[in-house]
């Protein structure tokens, strides 16, 4: 089974960035997560577009970023030419969604939407058609720490059987633990975005951990 981890940079230790990057690539993390948000879409300020460049820079392994920002049409050249390998954007954040996911498909990056927890799959339907990825929010979108949503799990489920039909694959992010990785992974999850729920800020090496996450969903 090929789950891919990705580590929620907004979660890491950003009084030594580069040594976080190295340790996270050393552990064999599959990609850097980067939320982008603008304090109005979110009711937070989120990484900035220097985090965006720096860790891109930093790294060859794959960079994603998370837009939680209005309007995101409007500075998607920005985060195209950080050279991102996939964006998300919020269907809620354009009054025409699928021309912003057009324009990420037509920039060479690969697209896909974020779905928060009060949005529903049917809402999203058509989008399905265009994107590559779906990130299922778990939580409300713009902080981290937050508690795992229960009912989210239905959703995941409907997504999971449509993926085949529509062709993109399942992320989930937002408190994310092991045991949910253990559930959802043999369901078909493509990937996780961990935070402080799994990787940051336990006192072990992200190596152990990553290494513990995989061996829970190879049986």
């Amino acid at each position: 089974m090929s789950v891919l981890f990705s580590a929620s940079m907004m979660c890491a230790n950003y009084a030594c960035l580069e040594k976080e990057i190295r340790e996270l690539e050393e552990g064999s993390v599959d990609a850097f997560h980067i939320d982008i948000m603008d304090g109005m879409f979110v009711p937070n300020f989120g990484m900035g577009i220097h985090d965006l460049r720096y860790i891109r820079s930093a790294t060859k392994k794959s960079v994603e970023a998370h837009l939680m920002v209005r309007e995101p049409l409007r500075h998607l050249n920005i985060f195209v030419d950080c050279g991102v390998d996939a964006l998300y954007v919020h269907p809620e954040s354009e009054y025409h969604p699928s021309t912003t996911l057009q324009a990420i498909v037509e920039a060479g990056v690969t697209p896909g939407i974020a779905i928060n927890p009060g949005t529903s799959v049917e809402s999203v339907l058509e989008l399905l058609r265009i994107v590559k990825r779906v990130l299922v929010m778990s939580v409300n979108p713009g902080h981290a720490g937050q508690i795992y949503l229960p009912y989210v799990g239905e959703k995941i489920k409907k997504l999971l059987d449509l993926k085949d039909e529509y062709g993109f694959d399942v992320f989930w992010d937002g408190a994310c633990t092991a045991d949910k990785i253990r559930t959802f992974a043999p369901m078909g999850m493509k990937g996780f975005v961990l935070g402080t729920a799994t990787l940051f800020g336990h006192g072990r090496s992200y190596g152990e951990i990553l290494s513990e996450l995989r061996r829970g969903v190879s049986g």
